[in-house]
């Protein structure tokens, strides 16, 4: 009986012996195996990081030799001062406007640099309420977003002082909710509203053509906001500024 117990234990304890080597190659195993998946992310990390700043440097350089032809474009200071532009309404005729950047020295120079970029022909008046105003601008499908930048909103409402009212015929840029978020987008005045002064940043006032905002004025809308069906909606040719 003795014998036999001897050698159950001694079978017992080479068991043991054999499940613990096994269960230290099994540990090691597995630490390789982490250690590998960590370094492989790590890998993964690195190319994606070095992916990104690759594709931030080309967009970046992109958008800086968009900006410096922009810049280059023309040698006026739009900061400063008055200037006018030409805004060809295809089958309507030409709207005039002076700018005041003066009043408003970042709309008007954001509006310059974009007509001088060539970035509203081919734009349309998406947007018309009768005695209220006529807006466009809006990019489409084919306009270089890279070339739109949020302007502060020139108005008292943000903290800046604009006197020119929002009367027939001022133009004025178009905004959403946030007051810094205009870019492109601009509307003229059908009739004279008050309510927009301090709200909106009007950066000038049309001087010829207030007979073209008049047949855009009578434009059909889907809805009560202004909506025009893109079949009906008025085509910018051209915006040039003149000076």
């Amino acid at each position: 009986m003795v014998a036999r117990y001897n050698c159950r234990l001694a079978r017992l304890a080479l068991l043991a012996l054999v499940v613990c080597v096994f269960a230290v190659l099994l540990s090691a195993c597995a630490t390789n195996t982490q250690n590998g998946a960590t370094n492989s992310t790590a890998a993964e990390s690195s190319a994606s990081t070095a992916s990104q700043s690759s594709a931030s440097a080309s967009t970046e350089s992109s958008t800086s030799s968009g900006s410096t032809a922009i810049e280059n474009a023309s040698s006026i200071d739009y900061s400063k001062g008055i200037h006018h532009a030409v805004i060809e309404v295809q089958d309507m005729g030409t709207i005039e406007v002076e700018l005041n950047a003066t009043i408003a020295p970042l709309s008007v120079s954001n509006f310059a640099r974009l007509a001088e970029a060539h970035f509203y022909d081919g734009l349309t008046f998406h947007r018309i309420i009768t005695g209220f105003m006529v807006q466009g601008g809006a990019p489409n499908e084919n306009s270089d977003l890279s070339q739109l930048e949020f302007v502060k909103g020139e108005f008292s409402a943000n903290g800046v002082l604009n006197t020119i009212k929002h009367e027939r015929g001022t133009i004025s840029m178009a905004r959403a909710s946030d007051y810094d978020s205009g870019n492109s987008q601009f509307f003229i005045m059908h009739v004279d509203n008050s309510s927009l002064d301090g709200q909106y940043a009007a950066f000038g006032h049309v001087t010829s053509g207030m007979d073209v905002v008049d047949k855009l004025a009578e434009t059909p809308v889907e809805d009560s906001n202004g909506t025009v069906a893109e079949q009906n909606q008025s085509i910018i040719t051209s915006i040039r500024m003149v000076d």
